[in-house]
């Protein structure tokens, strides 16, 4: 009987371990100066070095130009003067190639960390800044110990950008 019990135990144990894993969501993680960001590691097509891009006349700053992808248009945003930080780029700075719903987009970032599994207990809401902060991009918040990455929806960050440059190059 203890055979039974201790097997019966092991199963229903293994279930909420399946259970847990299928909950969690897994972002790839990366640095814009001393914070930390993630997007759903889905989006990703692939991290590239940084590269020279085509400029685009008469656009803002963070809409750093396009790429050529393998005979694609590629817009390309910088994160940094998107958050309205200094431009710096060294020999860490990355460019993340993303799939979003409208367009294939390329986002510049200082270093990518790593992909961060984070269960549904260790994801928070985005909390409401009022109207001080525009949080509409925040999904919300992964806290992994004392890290705490800000998850971001790229999709509605990034898709008036990507059209209009995209647009601008067709």
């Amino acid at each position: 009987m203890s055979f039974a019990l201790s097997s019966s135990k092991r199963s229903s144990s293994a279930r909420a371990a399946e259970a847990a894993n299928e909950a969690r969501q897994e972002f790839l993680t990366f640095r814009l100066g001393s914070q930390e960001f993630g997007v759903d590691i889905l989006k990703v097509q692939e991290i590239r070095g940084y590269e020279n891009v085509t400029r685009i006349p008469d656009t803002p700053d963070y809409l750093k130009g396009v790429i050529n992808l393998r005979g694609a248009v590629v817009p390309v945003v910088d994160m940094r003067l998107k958050f309205r930080l200094a431009a710096e780029y060294d020999a860490f700075t990355v460019m993340i190639v993303l799939n979003m719903a409208s367009a294939v987009v390329g986002i510049v970032v200082d270093s990518v960390s790593d992909v961060t599994s984070f269960g549904a207990d260790q994801l928070k809401p985005a909390p409401d800044f009022g109207k001080t902060v525009d949080a509409r991009f925040l999904t919300g918040i992964g806290m992994a110990g004392e890290r705490m990455v800000l998850l971001l929806d790229i999709d509605e960050m990034l898709k008036a950008e990507a059209l209009s440059l995209v647009a601008a190059a067709g």
